[in-house]
Formats: structure tokens, C-alpha cells, sequence
């Protein structure tokens, strides 16, 4: 048996981020420390793909006085000599072990384990450029917060990938600021994976994916059948792999610093980190008012009842009310926008200054865009399309906010509905 065991495991898993922002560059810092401490494994080598383009080394930074901070010199080449992402994590020593790539294929090649942060308007280009270029039994996490919302239906990005590489993916959410983590803050996330049945060389959930499709439910619709999506079957992971069941994807994660919880609950994770955003907007809205802590919680708890009654109205048959009430994808990761995020912080200045929200973003995010607002809009055309925009009063209340059809003030009111008891 015990030749057996060896023989299965004869092969080790190899890691690829693609992408290489903040939250890229600190998750590959994270794998990275995690390939080196589980050699029996993992590869300890990890190729992020970077958007190749030329920095230079700030004049306050440690390496200034290298002899690459003469001029302008390919970010890759800086990563991989300096050890820094030195645009978009500066100061944070990054693991010898990750490898900086500029071609997508090249850090994908061979990599069984695909761990995607990047934005999310970049996914559909990076999945095109990975196509019939990666092996046919790679696993994905997808750490990219959102979920694309039309009038016709909800995707989780998860989904998107899984079914254009025909691969099974998961994802990764949590009250995660990147630089905190970065910076071996305390902090916690949550994982979701629900091992295919065909990799499972243990006991496998009920209902495990078998094609790429099938790890996200179909809508429920009121007046029409839900859309039927095109599903992929999903080819085996090779025996000689260590099984990616929980305990393994666990080590892949998990750091003394970086507490990982382990959950099957995929559409669940990825609503939480979409959906408050919407509610973070709400608090700024409030807290612009002066109207303390009590109303801010206030719109929390609504916001926390709305998130669940989404998740369970559009993804009954696997959404669980514990992913977001219990896990830091949810709850906790509502907390942290609500106190001090980036649609918090734009919409209580929005408040206090008087201005449009979108003014404040175009001067306060740098060219970034809030998640929040194109969430909140994209939420409320959706649930105007199914009739049930009456049924999320807090919702419905920030995308009237944004239209300037209430005002802030108006809160308490608009969300009568969900605070009256019933008769």
C-alpha cells in the first residue's frame, strides 16, 4: 500500500497567479510562502503573469541606490532582480520564489492549480489568451471580488472562467485590504472549493461539480424558465496529484498571519463580495449625515438580510444564510467596507461636500472606479426586470440616491418596509 501511495503522489502541483496588482502581488507573496512549506505538494516555484510595462525605482524607496534605478527598466525585470513590485505593493519583500512572467501562456504552462486576481474587465481577454494553453485538468480560484449583473441574469466570475476554460474554479473572499496582509497583518478569509467528484480520492460533498458550469445554480426567475448554459465536462485531475480536497487547498492559503476557513458555498462567497459594496455605499450615505454609529448598524443589518435574500432568491439551491452571517466574506468582510472602504469613504465625502459621488471618484481614486455604484445600478436593472425592487428596499435606496431621486435623508424611510415588523 505503501509503494501505492507513493506512486500516486509521484507529481506535485504547480501554482500560476495571473495577475500581479496589489491583492495579485500579495496573494502570490502568500502561495508562495505556503509552496516552499508544503514541498510534498506544490512546486515551490510561482509564476505571476505581469502586465509587462516600465517603472522606476521612486527615489524613496530602499533599492535607490541599485544600479537598475537609473532610469526606466521593465517592471518583470525589477520583481525578479529587487524582489518588489515596486508599483503596485511597494515596500513588501516578495518571496524569491515568485517569478514574475510577462507572457500569460508561459507562467499558465503547466500549472495545475490558476489562482486569477485580476480586474475583473480583464478577465474575458485573459481567458482568451489562456485558452488550449494550459492542461486540460487545471483547477482555478478566482480571488476577484464581484459578480457581473445584467437584466438578464447573474454570473459569478468563477462561473465566467470555469466555463471558458472548461475548467472547475472556485473562489476566494474575505475582509481583505491587501496591504495589511502584505504587511503579515492579522486577517482572515474564506475559500470556497467543492472538490469535482472525479478528482476526489476521498469522500466527495453530495452534488460535486462534473462539468465546469455546474459549480454555480441556474437562476430562479419568476416568469420564465432560467437560461440553460452550455457545460463543458470537466476532465479528472491525474492520480498522481495529491487530491485537491480541502485540507490541501487549505495549505495552499493559510498562513499563521492569513487564517483560512474552508466552505463549498461558491455563489455564496462571491455575492458577499459584491453585494457589499452596495451596502458600504449606504453606510458612507449615513455616516456623511452625522448620524453615528447606530445608523451605520442599522444599515449593516439590512444589508446583511438583503444580501442573504438575494443569494437565496437567485441561487437557491446552493447559497447557505451562514456564508454570509458567519464567514469573513460576508459579515466580516461588510464590517471592513462599511468602516473605512473605498465606496464608504466616496460616499460619506460625497455627503459632507455636497458633491456627486462621481465627482469624488474621479478625484480621490486615481482612475480607479468604485465597485459599488456600476453594482448598485446593475442590481437594481436586474431587479426591475424581475419585478422585485420593492423586495430590497435598501438596495433600491442607493441606486435612487445615485439617480438623485432621494436624498440621503430619506433612508429611514425608504427602508420602512424592512425595518416595520410584520402584521
Amino acid at each position: 500500500m505503501a509503494g501505492t501511495s507513493l506512486a500516486a503522489h509521484s507529481r506535485k502541483h504547480k501554482v500560476a497567479v495571473i495577475g500581479s496588482g496589489n491583492w495579485g502581488t500579495t496573494i502570490a507573496k502568500v502561495i508562495a510562502e505556503n509552496t516552499k512549506e508544503h514541498g510534498d505538494i506544490f512546486e515551490p516555484e510561482v509564476h505571476m503573469w505581469v502586465f509587462e510595462e516600465e517603472y522606476s525605482i521612486p527615489k524613496d524607496s530602499k533599492h535607490a541606490n541599485s544600479d537598475l534605478a537609473s532610469g526606466k527598466q521593465k517592471l518583470t525585470h525589477l520583481i525578479n532582480s529587487l524582489h518588489e513590485n515596486f508599483k503596485y505593493l511597494p515596500g513588501i519583500a516578495l518571496p524569491h520564489n515568485v517569478v514574475a512572467t510577462p507572457d500569460i501562456a508561459e507562467a499558465a504552462r503547466d500549472a495545475t492549480i490558476l489562482i486569477f486576481n485580476l480586474p475583473h474587465q480583464f478577465i474575458a481577454r485573459a481567458c482568451q489568451n489562456l485558452q488550449g494553453k494550459i492542461v486540460p485538468y487545471a483547477r482555478g480560484i478566482s480571488c476577484i471580488k464581484g459578480v457581473e449583473v445584467t437584466d438578464e441574469g447573474c454570473e459569478l466570475f468563477s462561473d465566467s472562467i470555469g466555463q471558458k476554460l472548461g475548467i472547475y474554479c472556485g473562489a476566494l473572499s474575505g475582509a481583505n485590504i491587501a496591504n495589511e496582509i502584505a504587511l503579515e497583518k492579522f486577517s482572515e478569509t474564506t475559500v470556497a472549493y467543492d472538490p469535482p467528484a472525479m478528482d476526489s480520492q476521498n469522500p466527495t460533498p453530495q452534488g460535486s461539480p462534473k462539468t465546469s458550469s455546474t459549480n454555480l445554480p441556474q437562476l430562479v426567475f419568476e416568469d420564465k424558465p432560467a437560461p440553460t448554459k452550455k457545460k463543458t465536462p470537466l476532465q479528472a485531475l491525474p492520480s498522481e496529484f495529491p487530491p485537491l480536497h480541502h485540507k490541501n487547498m487549505k495549505k495552499l492559503f493559510h498562513r499563521p498571519y492569513f487564517h483560512v476557513r474552508m466552505v463549498s458555498d461558491v455563489a455564496g462567497v462571491s455575492l458577499g463580495g459584491a453585494l457589499k459594496n452596495i451596502v458600504a455605499l449606504a453606510a458612507g450615505f449615513v455616516d456623511g449625515l452625522g448620524w453615528g454609529d447606530n445608523a451605520k448598524a442599522a444599515v449593516m443589518r439590512v444589508g446583511i438580510m438583503e444580501s442573504v435574500r438575494f443569494g437565496k432568491t437567485f441561487f437557491a439551491d446552493s447559497v447557505r444564510t451562514e456564508t454570509f452571517t458567519e464567514e469573513s466574506c460576508g459579515v466580516a468582510d461588510l464590517i471592513t467596507s462599511c468602516s473605512g472602504g473605498r465606496n464608504f469613504r466616496c460616499a460619506k465625502m460625497s455627503v459632507q461636500e455636497g458633491k456627486p459621488i462621481a465627482e469624488i471618484e474621479e478625484r480621490e481614486l486615481n482612475g480607479q472606479k468604485l465597485q459599488g455604484t456600476s453594482t448598485a445600478y446593475e442590481v437594481h436593472s436586474f431587479l426591475l426586470k424581475q419585478g422585485m425592487e420593492k423586495e430590497f428596499p435598501l438596495f433600491t435606496a442607493v441606486w435612487s440616491i445615485l439617480e438623485d431621486k432621494n436624498r440621503p435623508e430619506d433612508i429611514p424611510h425608504l427602508l420602512e418596509p424592512a425595518t416595520a415588523e410584520k402584521e
